[in-house]
């Protein structure tokens, strides 16, 4: 009993350990999975035995290691049915030619390399009770691993599944996959006969049953998904029958000769790949798995990773050798062999750095090989290193190479051209007047898009409203940030933002509405980003509360406003559905200049809508003076517009409070706030926050980046008439 204590008790640390840690190294733009390997490595002996040895050995004894082998075994078979369910043939559709090719290439070169490294390595860090060929092989194998996993969600991140590079790189990554695993299980199988001769009836009987399970087994698994589709859900009883298929299946490859986890692997890889029976299968496993399972996966290979043994500079030079021989023959095999193929240097670049990914995947091979003894826990421990320092440079230089910044302006170039070809019928582009409205929930937010409508569309100018719907990601694992199922997400996010452009008012204005849709790792920043390269002269964003926060302008929004290098406006939805009164407090900022600018242009958009301008001053106090700018513009507004315009000026010392009784009587209030968002700073004699919570009518609040932004002298140069200027 003291033992399953004192295991409960290192599953409660190495969960909470792997959890914190993998959110420090997120929060560095890197997978969360190098983070929980790292912890894992934190409470081994590189760190916690050495820092804190007797407090190391009480809570993490020797005896207590076979129950955490046989949890991580557990979960690795698991994982690794995970992996081969998300194995999509979708990946290998296209540029397969070239995709065969490149990643052949790019295993034939690292495992060539790793092979010749096997012959300076064997002497050194090995002994006579391991065949030379075994030791080849295995090391050959591990040099050409790419993580298949880590891979497809750095794909998913950046927005590159639907890019000939994301495209290419899933391709040669699934083909990979299934060629390196195959190379895997042979140098298991001379690991565990000793020679080759004597694993030839090991690799028989693998093709064998491979055999039957791409034939019979995928005919008996088509049938479970037929009565899946029939029930409607995955039953409890299904899933205890995939389940026991999947130990099933690694218990034969296991007595193959093998190993536990290709027959799981096998099994996900077989299983039909109905969108809704695999979705629901990995959400229903994975969660477990992925928080459970694999962190003491990568606590028991951790407690088996001693960096101490590098004792010696010779040593470090070794491991520098690998992690050199690593790199070069799997960046350069990628490089050339799609250079050869038609590749350009940029993309060839960036699918080398993608290929050289190696993380979780990795591991799992490391550990098999120090399972058989093939290894010894010095080469092991270098081989981690290099696993590690691989996928850790595999972000960073991907950015270097293909920085976000140019896939989002080949995303947006393709865009613009598209819109350009749209509004083709003059003999000039004229760029259009455009609003960004960030869509957090389609369903929801029809009032924010109506309005980004009612400000952007008239009849003088072309405009377009982008709604745009980031779909943020948590979990790096997670099912649905695969590449497939990611483009599923994508796909049903458009349609529900369709749906909502065909509800808004007038008919004819839904085509000037261009919805944007991507994968985001952080929703402020990319939206800055893409507002940046779009153009656009405004970001209208929808009111939210923050969870942690009585501020109403912080949270996402916050971080929005402070980001952003345009104008942007924050809208508090209250539920109006008319748009015929405005009210604009106005106290001589350049804020409030935008609110009566964008009141202006909802002004002459609309015939029937009618504008107050409140001017609070308290008592013996001068009023404050319109902007030289707004002089001007109102000064070219033809009578037509000015007569629906209304100067009132009121004293009272409490000027929040004229304002909220002012709401009453309008449909929208525009108005101002202070440079600094969420900062304790006057703008109306109290807080924009108070008065999002008071206002009566719906609420426009205003930040102006620049003045340099003209969102009336598009429309101005039309309406201006030789009419007496306007007066006060």
């Amino acid at each position: 009993m003291h033992i399953v204590i004192l295991v409960l008790v290192e599953v409660l640390i190495v969960i909470g350990l792997s959890r914190l840690v993998g959110l420090g190294f997120r929060s560095i733009k890197q997978p969360l999975v190098i983070g929980e390997i790292v912890a894992g490595i934190m409470l081994g002996p590189s760190l916690f035995g050495l820092v804190a040895p007797h407090v190391a050995v009480t809570l993490f004894p020797p005896e207590t290691f076979p129950f955490l082998n046989v949890l991580s075994q557990v979960g690795l078979i698991f994982f690794m049915f995970l992996i081969g369910l998300e194995l999509n043939p979708k990946y290998l559709s296209g540029q397969l030619e070239v995709a065969v090719l490149t990643s052949h290439v790019s295993i034939l070169v690292p495992f060539s390399l790793g092979t010749l490294l096997a012959v300076l390595l064997y002497p050194l860090v090995s002994n006579a009770s391991v065949s030379f060929t075994a030791f080849a092989l295995f090391l050959g194998a591990a040099m050409s691993i790419t993580a298949f996993p880590v891979l497809a969600r750095i794909i998913t991140e950046n927005n590159l599944q639907g890019t000939r590079l994301g495209t290419l790189a899933l391709t040669c990554a699934a083909v990979d996959d299934v060629t390196a695993w195959c190379l895997l299980a042979v140098a298991i199988a001379v690991a565990r006969t000793g020679n080759f001769a004597s694993a030839i009836p090991t690799i028989i009987a693998s093709i064998v049953y491979i055999g039957l399970m791409l034939t019979a087994g995928r005919w008996f698994l088509q049938r479970l998904a037929k009565h899946y589709l029939r029930a409607g859900r995955l039953s409890q009883l299904l899933l205890a029958g995939i389940y026991m298929g999947v130990v099933a299946s690694a218990l034969i490859t296991e007595l193959i000769g093998i190993h536990l986890i290709f027959g799981a692997f096998l099994l996900g890889a077989a299983m039909p790949k109905n969108e809704d029976l695999v979705r629901e299968l990995a959400v229903k496993t994975e969660d477990f798995v992925l928080i459970f399972l694999l962190p003491i996966f990568f606590a028991y290979s951790g407690l088996k990773t001693q960096i101490g043994l590098l004792n010696r500079p010779e040593l470090w030079l070794l491991c520098a050798l690998i992690l050199g021989v690593a790199i070069a023959g799997k960046y350069v095999g990628t490089y050339v062999a799609a250079r050869v193929s038609g590749i350009n240097k940029r993309e060839a670049s960036a699918l080398g750095w993608l290929m050289n990914t190696r993380g979780l995947t990795e591991l799992i091979v490391l550990n098999i090989g120090l399972e058989l003894g093939v290894i010894s826990p010095l080469i092991f421990t270098m081989l981690v290193i290099m696993a590690l320092v691989t996928t850790f440079m595999t972000s960073p230089l991907l950015e270097w190479t293909y920085p976000k910044k140019l896939i989002r302006l080949d995303v947006v170039e393709s865009e613009s051209a598209a819109e350009t070809d749209a509004t083709a019928g003059s003999e000039t582009y004229v760029r259009p007047y455009r609003i960004l409205v960030p869509v957090a929930n389609p369903s929801t937010q029809k009032g924010l898009v109506q309005l980004a409508v009612s400000i952007a569309l008239n009849s003088r100018h072309p405009a377009v409203v982008n709604p745009l719907s980031l779909i943020e990601f948590e979990e790096d694992y997670a099912f649905e940030s695969t590449p497939v199922e990611a483009d599923r997400l994508i796909a049903q996010r458009r349609q529900q933002l369709e749906e909502l452009i065909n509800t808004l008012e007038p008919v004819e204005t839904r085509s000037h509405v261009r919805p944007i849709i991507r994968i985001s790792s952080n929703v402020a920043r990319e939206t800055a980003q893409i507002a940046a390269l779009k153009q656009v002269d405004l970001i209208l964003v929808g009111w939210h509360r923050p969870a942690f926060s009585s501020n109403r302008l912080g949270g996402r929004v916050g971080q929005m406003l402070t980001t952003a290098p345009v104008d942007v406006a924050v809208f508090v939805d209250k539920g109006g559905k008319q748009l015929e009164s405005l009210l604009v407090p106005y106290s001589a900022n350049i804020h409030d200049d935008l609110a009566l600018i964008l009141a202006l242009r909802l002004l002459i958009n609309r015939e029937t809508c009618m504008l107050q301008i409140l001017q609070v001053v308290p008592e013996n106090h001068l009023k404050d003076e319109l902007s030289y700018e707004l002089h001007r513009m109102m000064e070219q507004l033809p009578s037509s517009v000015r007569d629906r315009i209304e100067i009132k000026i009121v004293q009272a010392p409490e000027p929040i409070q004229a304002v909220v009784e002012a709401s009453k009587n309008v449909d929208l209030t525009i108005a101002g706030t202070s440079r600094t968002w969420g900062i304790e700073r006057q703008t109306l004699g109290r807080y924009t926050d108070q008065l999002a919570i008071q206002c009566c009518s719906s609420l426009l609040i205003t930040r102006r980046y620049s003045q340099v932004t003209a969102h009336l002298a598009s429309v101005l140069t039309e309406v201006s008439s030789q009419e007496p200027t306007f007066r006060n």
